[in-house]
């Protein structure tokens, strides 16, 4: 029978296969010809994209597309890649966060709009973090924090059920169910927890240090009681939570896109879904109101005056466009391929992703 096309390398030996995995990573399409499990990890993926726009196009969303080259960076704390623009003679960012824009499209009218994007952050690449990743990000007019909790255990509970069949499923030799409801505390119950004292907004910063001091957990000069809160949540309970968390109640230092708490205002109405000891949402009631974002905005820039290279710039274009009236509105921000990590019961971020960044090789 002849060859449909010439093949000048024979492929790995069939009983062993293509086992190194650096090799996997940078050959993927050999990865792809000589290990089915591969493939059907990718197709996971492509079926959780999907089910995740179906949802949302059921639901009255409005799919948009925002720009990946930015005049400037914002919509998270995360340092960008820069680029240059010959022709402009500018530099431009490669987008950390389509939030600003998305909102944006709120203020215009647009009162449920959803990107799938991919983001660009100029950090370190590890089994959770890719410098390229895939994001679902949306905003809903007249929805806050609470509406958004609930959609997102609707939302996940469909999308889930859709791609594997169940909601109760063995990840990393353990069970993870995701059947809501979920359990749901506060970020400053979940630090006095882990410490052994009571930890609030009242808290003074000195005594927050004592105890990161005292677990061992590193804190650096200029940062607030929030700051350190917030470190302290992130290195001794965010690890140990297994079944889903929403985390709620972050303190206003670490978000300055959140609209102040109403109970109390050191706190916002953000909150985070905590599972398999990973972040894999963010959302918040959104900040609205121009004054108190130009605030935010400007000790954001204060704060990277000091140093502080994953602080905000101020995006004084937005502030014009809030300025104008953006109504009451709830975010959400979903990662991709951390959910699709749980759904393949990987480890790595590299086996959900199908071209994953290395360092320069053959």
């Amino acid at each position: 029978m002849p060859s449909l096309s010439k093949s000048l390398r024979p492929l790995p030996e069939k009983w062993h296969g293509l086992k190194d995995v650096e090799l996997r990573y940078r050959q993927r399409y050999l990865d792809l010809m000589v290990n089915p499990e591969v493939k059907e990890n990718l197709m996971v993926r492509v079926k959780t994209v999907r089910e995740l726009r179906r949802f949302l196009d059921e639901r009255g969303f409005v799919e948009v597309e925002t720009p990946m080259l930015q005049p400037i960076p914002g919509g998270a704390t995360a340092r960008p890649f820069i680029t240059f623009h010959q022709a402009l003679g500018q530099n431009l960012y490669m987008r950390i966060a389509p939030e600003l824009y998305l909102k944006r499209c709120v203020v215009g009218g647009m009162e449920k709009v959803y990107e799938i994007n991919r983001n660009f952050r100029n950090e370190g690449i590890s089994y959770k973090h890719n410098p390229e990743f895939t994001m679902l990000e949306f905003y809903w007019a007249y929805a806050d924090y609470n509406d958004l909790a609930a959609f997102l255990e609707e939302m996940l509970a469909d999308v889930v059920t859709s791609v594997k069949g169940t909601l109760s499923f063995e990840y990393q030799e353990r069970n993870l169910d995701l059947t809501p409801p979920w359990r749901r505390i506060t970020l400053m119950r979940a630090v006095s927890e882990a410490v052994g004292s009571e930890v609030s907004t009242r808290t003074p910063v000195e005594e927050l240090r004592a105890l990161a001091n005292g677990h061992e957990v590193p804190t650096e000069k200029g940062w607030g009681a929030g700051k350190v809160a917030t470190e302290l949540f992130e290195k001794l309970v965010e690890p140990n939570l297994w079944e889903p968390t929403l985390v709620m109640d972050y303190p206003r230092e670490v978000s300055p896109l959140a609209r102040l708490h109403r109970d109390d205002p050191q706190l916002t109405e953000r909150f985070e879904l905590i599972v398999a000891g990973r972040e894999v949402a963010n959302a918040f009631s959104e900040l609205i109101d121009p004054l108190d974002q130009r605030e935010r905005f400007e000790e954001q820039a204060r704060q990277r005056e000091g140093g502080d290279e994953e602080a905000h710039v101020v995006d004084y274009d937005y502030l014009r466009a809030l300025e104008y009236g953006m109504p009451p509105t709830g975010g959400l921000g979903l990662g991709v391929d951390r959910l699709v990590m749980l759904l393949t019961n990987t480890h790595s971020i590299r086996e959900v992703i199908l071209f994953p960044h290395l360092r320069s090789g053959n």
